[in-house]
């Protein structure tokens, strides 16, 4: 959740042209990861659930690739990206551990 707050932060510093263009993409991408997760999680089986990690971890990889589009565009300095890229790097490995511990 905190992934997703940070996104709509720096995405506020963004040129308003790119508004629904990789705005949209990221926050999307973002909110998508723990929707992925609580959803799985209400499933009824760990192979279900697991499923949804998958999807969860391939909206983080969207989100890191347009994170990389907007840096190499310059929509805002590189040293606001730090705690972004933390934090998904973060939300990447939790998310590859909780796949791995599903397995059947």
């Amino acid at each position: 959740m905190e992934l997703v707050v940070e996104v709509y932060k720096i995405t506020e510093l963004f040129p308003k042209s790119e508004l629904y263009g990789i705005i949209v993409q990221m926050r999307r991408a973002s909110v998508s990861i723990p929707s992925n997760i609580a959803e799985g999680r209400k499933r009824s089986t760990r192979k279900d659930f697991r499923q949804f990690l998958f999807m969860a971890y391939a909206s983080a990889s969207e989100l890191e690739t347009q994170i990389e589009i907007s840096k190499r565009l310059n929509f805002t300095e590189i040293d606001k990206y730090q705690k972004i890229d933390a934090l998904l790097l973060e939300t990447m490995k939790m998310l590859n551990k909780m796949i791995s511990s599903l397995k059947s």
